[in-house]
């Protein structure tokens, strides 16, 4: 016989009945009426040929076949149970769960201190792998499951992914606290124009609009120094009169440690809208529901999520 031969709730009728003894017991336990009960054993009976149960005055006795397939038919369905309600239900503080989670190198600055630190206090078992954000095939990697979550200033949602907007956040000029710009209230066209910069060339990410109008308002002329990642810039501009110009979150995040200050420009440049995004086939995994909240509460702003 194969599996496709048998219907499961016959199974299920047969497993209650080893534990009950009875029909009407099994209709009560299983909220099905006796005729159901009854039609479901006869079925059964057909299928695999034997008598199953038999009347006695104690109840329905298991035939010396029925008591064969007790154990193994018991852990099956005990197994199948638990493989579709594994997912019911998650426990941060015992799970060992793997994250991996795509981000650029100012997500890796700005969100990792702050989420291992709650994950060392919340969920000490859970760990997190990172990948680059700005890599072709992200979209596949999340769909197949090989990527859980993506932060950061995101292309649009494309069908089958979903969202969520944490913060806004303006550009800002970033430099050491000697530098002759950093005794201007407001950084203003012609003195922005005049200074050293260092650029910060984040292909593949939203930061290239900002790059890209800076370029349409001549205010990167001089560049001193073009890198790849924004991770370096702390210990750039803590020793050079140079100039960049980054995000706000990640001014706040490097400028204490590296003694930098940040000014506003009066130049107008875009805003990004930091998100988190997902593969809808994880919208209802508890335990990426979970990470997924922490997330939103530790860095989400009520007026952007």
């Amino acid at each position: 016989m194969k599996l496709s031969d048998i219907d499961l709730n016959l199974l299920v009728v047969f497993n209650q009945l080893l534990r009950e003894g009875s029909v009407s017991r099994t209709a009560v336990a299983l909220e099905l009426s006796q005729p159901a009960v009854s039609n479901a054993l006869r079925r059964l009976r057909d299928l695999l040929g034997d008598e199953l149960f038999l009347r006695t005055p104690q109840g329905m006795a298991p035939t010396p076949y029925a008591q064969t397939l007790a154990e193994p038919v018991s852990q099956a369905l005990q197994g199948l149970h638990h493989a579709l309600n594994v997912r019911a239900s998650f426990d941060p503080a015992t799970s060992q769960r793997c994250y991996t989670l795509a981000l650029t190198d100012v997500g890796e600055i700005y969100f990792l201190p702050v989420l291992m630190d709650a994950l060392a206090r919340e969920a000490p078992g859970v760990t997190l792998r990172c990948v680059p954000v700005a890599t072709p095939a992200l979209r596949d990697d999340m769909a197949g499951g090989q990527v859980d979550l993506a932060l950061g200033w995101l292309p649009p949602v494309e069908s089958g992914f979903m969202q969520q907007a944490l913060f806004r956040q303006r550009y800002v000029a970033l430099m050491r606290q000697g530098h002759p710009l950093a005794a201007l209230p407001k950084v203003g066209a012609a003195a922005y124009r005049r200074a050293n910069h260092v650029r910060v060339v984040s292909s593949g990410t939203g930061h290239a609009q900002v790059d890209q109008a800076l370029d349409r308002l001549g205010m990167t002329g001089n560049v001193k120094l073009s890198v790849p990642h924004y991770v370096a810039l702390g210990h750039v501009l803590a020793s050079a009169d140079l100039v960049a110009t980054v995000p706000e979150r990640l001014a706040e995040r490097v400028g204490e440690p590296f003694h930098l200050v940040a000014r506003p420009l009066t130049a107008k440049l875009p805003t990004s809208t930091i998100c988190q995004l997902w593969h809808s086939h994880l919208h209802r995994d508890p335990g990426h529901q979970w990470l997924r909240g922490r997330i939103a509460s530790l860095f989400g702003h009520p007026a952007s999520a």
